[in-house]
């Protein structure tokens, strides 16, 4: 499958505006699952709107992206980070209620061999976070955003509680994944600042 994500900045008064036609949009597509939301609180360098399609693969997408350029060259779009990668989610067959994305960047001098104990160890989060319902962890084809995003790691949980809680305070979280982004232990290889971003769901688009 074929994913695209975008998080966009929008003036206060416009977002209502915004997030209307971006649902005409989305709903235009062959997307076989796509979110338009409103991010909800606490989400951090997360943007106002989020927006994300699920498609068969990237030839849909195409037939479709100058479409959504269009829209989010709208004047009161003030930023976009986004993303495009191939990718087969994980679900426990329970659908999630809030939907999360996390877009990071590898520093570039990162061997190999460490990028993927870093891809590892996030994969084994699902197993010990029992609030999470369907995860995908991706490496990105295309990036949107002042940042040249390396990864997206994106999950369904089972409500706001269960991200801001089970699952961020964890230990697997901060005793074990944290290290890769933590300036102050010798193991960070994420230095620049990640896009969290969060919304309420009413379909699952990862299962």
């Amino acid at each position: 499958m074929y994913s695209v994500t975008r998080l966009i900045d929008v003036t206060t008064n416009h977002r209502s505006r915004l997030l209307t036609t971006l649902r005409g949009a989305a709903t235009a597509t062959d997307a076989q699952s796509w979110i338009v939301a409103a991010t909800e609180p606490g989400s951090r360098n997360g943007g106002d709107l989020l927006v994300h399609l699920r498609f068969a693969d990237e030839g849909q997408w195409r037939c479709v992206a100058d479409q959504f350029a269009s829209v989010l060259a709208d004047p009161e779009v003030t930023r976009v980070n986004g993303v495009s990668y191939h990718g087969t989610p994980v679900s426990t067959g329970t659908p999630g209620t809030v939907y999360r994305t996390l877009l990071l960047r590898v520093a570039p001098e990162a061997d190999s061999d460490t990028v993927a104990r870093f891809e590892a160890e996030l994969r084994s989060m699902p197993r010990y976070v029992h609030t999470i319902r369907a995860w995908q962890l991706s490496r990105v084809i295309d990036s949107v955003g002042a940042t040249s995003w390396t990864h997206v790691f994106e999950q369904e949980f089972t409500d706001v509680d269960g991200l801001m809680g089970p699952y961020l305070m964890h230990p697997i979280h901060w005793a074990v994944v944290d290290r890769w982004f933590d300036p102050e232990t010798t193991d960070v290889i994420v230095r620049d600042r990640v896009c969290h971003s969060f919304c309420s769901i009413a379909q699952s688009p990862l299962s």
